[in-house]
């Protein structure tokens, strides 16, 4: 056999050969779609895609307003409860304490909440949300209903109702494979 029908041959063979599916988790270590062959779950690809766009969106939208992601959801727990232990917040949020900690530095800064010892417990601190904070609590809430509206742009009533229902089971799913999912987040919804 000539070397050009041997290559025409092994062309053909490969063109005939069914495609390979994912490697084996250890053989995800070289080539240019590693980080493809790693992350080869299309719904968790997509939904941590979709949870990227979803907080840039809400960045931009909240820069205006001269908050960062999750202080909304802060300001929104100290609107609906009034007064609350920095403990409990922490324990809302379902944070590290490090980060609700920074984050109540940054909204103390500029203003939007304050802290201060609880009467019924000194050790404790108090936080709630100044006459600044609850100014911004119409803006926020325009704000959300524009990320609402932007991230269900183009689907249907239908649409939008089936694709929470499936997020609502995607969410359960995940919260029983989480211990720090607790039974309140599960039902709770900011």
């Amino acid at each position: 056999m000539t070397p050009e029908a041997m290559t025409s041959e092994a062309t053909a063979s490969k063109a005939a050969a069914p495609e390979a599916g994912p490697a084996p988790a250890g053989e995800c270590t070289t080539g240019p779609q590693r980080l493809e062959c790693l992350l080869d779950g299309p719904a968790s690809r997509e939904i941590a895609r979709i949870s990227r766009l979803h907080r840039l969106a809400a960045a931009k939208l909240l820069r205006g307003l001269g908050l960062y992601p999750g202080q909304e959801i802060l300001m929104t727990l100290l609107w609906e409860r009034g007064p609350v232990r920095q403990s409990e917040l922490i324990r809302k949020l379902e944070l590290d304490p490090s980060t609700v900690t920074k984050m109540l530095q940054r909204l103390e800064q500029s203003g939007q909440v304050r802290r201060s010892p609880d009467p019924a417990d000194r050790r404790a601190a108090l936080v709630e949300a100044t006459e600044r904070g609850h100014e911004l609590r119409e803006e926020v809430e325009r704000a959300w209903a524009r990320l609402e509206e932007q991230t269900l742009a183009g689907l249907a009533d239908e649409e939008r109702a089936e694709l929470i229902r499936l997020l609502g089971k995607v969410s359960e799913n995940l919260c029983a494979q989480t211990s720090e999912c607790s039974a309140e987040a599960r039902n709770e919804v900011c």
